[in-house]
């Protein structure tokens, strides 16, 4: 192991020691957000309800409904019977009661089979207001403290005080025939309102109640708060208890592998600072490391140069025929190489392909094609035509 390792391990280490002592030595805060979930130990999850729903009724069996109320009580109805396989109450807990039409109907089949729908909710479903015949409302108040009682005297010993996560919610307006008042909340002397009613539903009945959060693990562990959701609980049958729970069939599948990593907070943390470390190293040791390549200069073609000094060479000696010759030969070889042209016939298709792959103007691929030929075809030659070849090759290749 290299000493640059051993030191990047090093920080790593005392890195993840510093984090993992300032996290603990964190004092341990409080989630208050509000899940209602019955798996959920924290203030307002219904953990604590969840596991004494037993206790407080005798020899009955808990069955969370981890999907619809239709999927689940309809899965139970026995067809040929035309009556439910199961019997019991419905529970729903949570500020917002959300579900589609179909399973509201079979709540309504569910409750006139001669079974109890028991709903703590704060936003009831216009279709169950309209067809119980009422209606909820809502007072904001500054003050958060108000009794909550039963109208029952001889629940008068469960009547209990709160004052963290209530909200002004009563029925505004009840069928008088058919509603029986249950209970009451009591912000001031000036506005008590039933927060608690019973409505009779064929051979069933709903309970429906406005402050689920009488049955949140905070105020059920809070001085005497259980007493009053005792007393409200106390109006559900002794029979089943179906838990309409929030972890639905596949929402409490984490999206990714290291969901309890992340979730605790030491080692949410040290997977960071793994990750941050990590690329750290990678950018320090991005180059990557050899020895250092010579340098090699590829070797110079000379051949220019020496057609330069020959061409000279018979320049001076006044050959200037084969001067031309030369010049001619060397240049067609240079179309050769250069352009991968054939150069035996210099005809119109000649002059079309050396202009496109050159760049050159036909007009000017013609001109010089055309004074090549001419010199071909000569036996005398004079200084003149030595002249016009060279400036027309030189002319040529200076345009590449």
């Amino acid at each position: 192991m290299s000493k640059t390792l051993k030191i990047y391990l090093g920080v790593l280490v005392v890195i993840i020691i510093v984090a993992m002592s300032i996290e603990s030595s964190k004092p341990a805060t409080i989630d208050w957000t509000e899940t209602y979930n019955e798996r959920h130990s924290k203030p307002y999850g219904l953990k604590v309800l969840h596991e004494e729903f037993k206790s407080l009724f005798n020899q009955i069996s808990v069955k969370n409904i981890r999907n619809t109320p239709y999927e689940y009580f309809n899965d139970k109805y026995d067809w040929d019977n035309h009556e439910y396989k199961i019997e019991g109450t419905y529970v729903s807990i949570h500020p917002y009661f959300y579900t589609d039409e179909s399973s509201l109907e079979e709540l309504f089949d569910f409750a006139s089979a001669g079974n109890t729908i028991f709903m703590s909710t704060h936003e009831v479903p216009e279709y169950i207001q309209d067809s119980l015949g009422f209606k909820t409302s809502f007072d904001y108040l500054i003050e958060s403290k108000a009794e909550f009682g039963f109208s029952n005297t001889n629940l008068r010993n469960n009547n209990v005080t709160f004052e963290k996560g209530i909200k002004n919610i009563y029925f505004s307006k009840i069928d008088t025939t058919t509603t029986i008042p249950l209970g009451y909340q009591k912000f001031s002397k000036d506005s008590i309102y039933t927060n608690f009613i019973k409505i009779p539903v064929g051979d069933g009945a709903f309970l429906i109640h406005t402050q689920p959060v009488v049955f949140t693990n905070f105020h059920l562990l809070k001085d005497d708060h259980a007493n009053y959701a005792e007393g409200v609980l106390a109006y559900i049958p002794n029979k089943d208890i179906h838990f309409d729970s929030p972890n639905k069939y596949g929402s409490d599948k984490s999206s990714t592998p290291l969901r309890f990593i992340l979730s605790q907070p030491a080692l949410r943390w040290a997977w960071f600072i793994a990750l941050l470390t990590l690329v750290v190293f990678i950018l320090f040791n991005v180059k990557r490391k050899q020895r250092i390549v010579n340098i090699i200069n590829p070797l110079q073609n000379t051949t220019l140069d020496f057609t330069k000094t020959i061409g000279n060479l018979f320049y001076e000696t006044k050959d200037h025929a084969n001067v031309v010759r030369k010049k001619i030969t060397y240049f067609l070889e240079h179309l050769r190489n250069d352009y991968l042209i054939d150069t035996q016939e210099l005809d119109d298709r000649f002059v079309k392909r050396l202009a496109s792959k050159s760049g050159k103007s036909e007009e000017e691929v013609y001109q010089l094609t055309l004074l090549i030929k001419q010199l071909k075809k000569k036996v005398h030659f004079q200084e003149e035509d030595v002249l016009n070849i060279t400036k027309a090759i030189e002319r040529f290749n200076q345009k590449e």
